[in-house]
């Protein structure tokens, strides 16, 4: 698996041209306002095969992203929802539904009240 340099690993919020200058697509993790509201968590370009080497990859640049999305036994939390090039998220206990190069994973927060 081909690494970004050490600067790049640092800054996250890649561009989608900085993919195509270097000839390579990879997921896209974009989360809703409400979200962004509560947590440092705006979108991030980052490397991984399944949600969940997505997800480790966002959580080594914003390590407290990782208790708001997901539980005590790694497993999503029941108020997140993923959606993968907008279809939803199938194992939410292990987070090894597939991505691809070019795909979106988009996370939300489900709200409640009235």
């Amino acid at each position: 698996m081909h690494r970004p340099s050490e600067n790049l690993r640092r800054r996250v919020s890649w561009t989608v041209d900085l993919q195509q200058q270097k000839g390579r697509f990879v997921p896209r993790v974009s989360f809703t306002a409400n979200l962004q509201r509560h947590v440092d968590c705006s979108a991030a370009v980052v490397a991984g095969a399944t949600v969940r080497e997505a997800l480790e990859a966002v959580f080594q640049e914003r390590p407290s992203l990782r208790s708001y999305l997901l539980d005590d036994q790694q497993a999503l939390r029941q108020h997140v929802m993923i959606f993968i090039d907008g279809r939803l998220l199938i194992d939410r206990t292990q987070l090894s539904d597939p991505v691809e190069p070019e795909s979106e994973i988009y996370i939300m927060q489900a709200l409640s009240g009235g």
